[in-house]
C-alpha cells in the first residue's frame, strides 16, 4: 500500500452488516470474477456495529484475517508500539486514512448508506466529517431498494467533474444488506438469511458499473471490499447486531487493483 500512494486512486467498500456465511453462499458473479482466487478472505471485524467498526476501519484496523498473526496491514494511523506495521504499510501521521489522504493530495468522498451516514442529527456527521465531500439521501439508505443505483449516480456525477490528474479516494457503505432486506424477495414477509443473502446478490449487479467508473480514470484502483460486521436473525435467541457471537464478528474481506497495466 505505502508504494501505491500518489498513483493509483483508492476505493473502499463496505457491504453493511453482511455476514460471511451468506457471502460465500450468494451467486455473485461480477465478485467472483475480481476477488483474488475467486473467494473471499475469512476475517474478524474489529466492532460489533457500524459506528465502532468504521472509526477502527479509518485508523488501520480493516478485519483481521482468521490465522495466527501479527499481520502487515495496508495503511495506519502511526503510535508508538504498533506490531502490524511494516515495510509495505501506509503509515501516516494523521488520525484517520481520509485526512492523511487528503494531504497527499486526493479529493475524498464519501457516499453514505446507513443510519450512521444520515447527517439529520449530529452523530451521522462524525464519520462524513472526515472527508472533503460527503453525500446521503434516503434513496441511499436501508429502505430504498436500488439504494446502489442511487449512490452510483452521484458518483458518476462526481467523477465526472473531477479533473483525471487528481487522485481519487472513494468510500462508499452499502445498505442494502441491513435490515429490512426482505424486498429483495417477492412475497416475503419478513427479514431473515434468505432475504440478506438475496441482497447481496442485487448488490453484486450494480458492482461492474462501480468498478468501471473508479478503473476508467487512466490510473489504477485499490479496491478494499469488506463488511463491517454481520447480523443475527434468531440465532441463540438474538436478531440485529452489536453482540459478541461468531455470526456478528465473522466477515468478509477482500483487497485487490483494477486497471493495473
Amino acid at each position: 500500500m505505502r508504494a501505491l500512494i500518489g498513483t493509483h486512486d483508492l476505493l473502499f467498500v463496505t457491504l453493511d452488516t453482511l455476514r460471511y456465511d451468506a457471502a460465500v453462499a450468494a451467486d455473485t458473479p461480477t465478485l467472483a470474477s475480481v476477488l483474488p482466487g475467486g473467494a473471499w478472505q475469512r476475517r474478524h471485524t474489529p466492532a460489533s456495529f457500524t459506528y465502532a467498526a468504521h472509526h477502527a476501519f479509518f485508523a488501520g484496523f480493516l478485519p483481521t484475517p482468521v490465522t495466527p498473526g501479527p499481520h502487515e496491514r495496508l495503511f495506519a494511523a502511526r503510535f508508538g508500539g504498533s506490531e502490524s506495521s511494516g515495510p509495505r504499510t501506509y503509515v501516516f501521521d494523521h488520525p484517520d486514512l481520509p485526512t492523511a489522504l487528503a494531504a497527499e493530495g486526493y479529493h475524498t468522498v464519501c457516499l453514505g448508506g446507513v443510519g450512521f451516514f444520515n447527517p439529520a442529527a449530529p452523530l451521522g456527521r462524525v464519520l462524513p466529517g472526515l472527508f472533503a465531500e460527503s453525500h446521503w439521501e434516503p434513496a441511499f439508505g436501508v429502505t430504498a431498494p436500488d439504494c446502489v443505483g442511487a449512490q452510483l449516480d452521484r458518483l458518476e456525477k462526481i467523477i465526472g467533474e473531477l479533473p483525471p490528474s487528481r487522485p481519487l479516494f472513494t468510500f462508499l457503505n452499502v445498505a442494502a444488506m441491513h435490515q429490512p432486506n426482505r424486498h429483495y424477495v417477492p412475497g416475503a414477509a419478513e427479514d431473515g438469511l434468505s432475504t440478506h443473502t438475496a441482497a447481496l446478490e442485487y448488490v453484486d449487479g450494480r458492482l461492474g458499473r462501480l468498478f468501471d467508473l473508479v478503473s476508467g480514470r487512466g490510473r489504477p484502483c485499490q479496491v478494499i471490499i469488506c463488511s463491517d460486521h454481520g447480523t443475527l436473525y434468531g440465532e441463540d435467541g438474538h436478531v440485529g447486531h452489536r453482540v459478541a457471537h461468531e455470526a456478528v464478528w465473522t466477515v468478509p474481506y477482500a483487497d485487490f487493483i483494477l486497471g493495473a497495466p
